[in-house]
């Protein structure tokens, strides 16, 4: 009677790990297969508007990941420029100094988002 439970066991456990294998099989096509081809056309449509607007969403992230590591070397570069300049002993003059004032921050900034705007449309 033990050999005979002992048996079942193992068939039930040889069964289940079928199940198992088969269940992972059907995950992972579930997976690869998102919408099926049996699926409404209209959901079906929906799909790749989603699928494509989230590729597009992406893109800006990784476009503004380069443009924010661009502008970030530029900004090191130019302060790197000065510091050599003042350590050469040349100083601007009073005029470029009134001209440089006279471009505000508010300036600067939306010189900076039109230069990013017009290398992203490039």
């Amino acid at each position: 009677e033990r050999e005979a439970w002992q048996r079942e066991r193992n068939m039930l456990q040889n069964m289940l790990k079928q199940a198992e294998s088969q269940l992972a099989k059907a995950n992972a096509e579930i997976e690869n297969k998102p919408v099926a081809e049996t699926s409404n056309p209209k959901l079906q449509r929906l799909y790749r508007k989603y699928i494509r607007a989230e590729s597009f969403r992406k893109a800006l992230v990784y476009q503004k990941k380069y443009l924010l590591l661009l502008l970030g070397g530029f900004q090191d570069c130019e302060q790197a420029t000065l510091s050599l300049i003042a350590r050469m002993g040349i100083y601007p003059s009073p005029a470029d100094l009134q001209l440089s004032a006279s471009h505000s921050r508010p300036f600067t900034r939306f010189r900076c988002a039109v230069r990013a705007i017009t290398a992203i449309s490039r």
